[in-house]
């Protein structure tokens, strides 16, 4: 009998665990860093007001959906543009960053400063609200 309580008790506890990270995907949180390794500095497009880095691997499933939301958003959007980085052979540019998982979604500034990010495939009216203070 004992294990059955053991068993019921390790389900409950990977359920709340997973419910928890679940619900962690896909939202927007404030920048970690300020800073963007040169590899990415080079990728920010001056000229737009929100360039959306998407931090990616070439395995990652969720990162093709992501690339196609954030493409589309750049597109309709006026001040946004979208670039996608693959770290699969730059695991420094993703150690450097704290990016631990794929896709990972960091908006930042013309200057290359980071704003925000978002981990997992972002939700795509809550990152365009957070986004609009630093648009046009």
């Amino acid at each position: 009998m004992t294990g059955v309580w053991v068993l019921i008790g390790t389900l409950a506890l990977a359920s709340v665990f997973g419910l928890a990270w679940r619900s962690s995907r896909g939202r927007v949180r404030t920048a970690k860093s300020s800073s963007l390794p040169s590899e990415l500095q080079k990728l920010v497009d001056p000229g737009s007001a929100v360039t959306l880095l998407q931090i990616s691997t070439t395995f990652c499933a969720p990162c093709r959906h992501t690339r196609i939301l954030l493409a589309d958003l750049a597109g309709r959007t006026e001040g946004l543009q979208h670039v996608d980085f693959d770290v699969t052979d730059h695991p420094e540019v993703a150690q450097s960053l704290g990016v631990l998982s794929t896709p990972t979604t960091l908006a930042v500034d013309a200057q290359g400063v980071e704003l925000m990010r978002v981990g997992g495939v972002p939700k795509r009216d809550t990152l365009l609200d957070a986004l609009r203070p630093h648009l046009p």
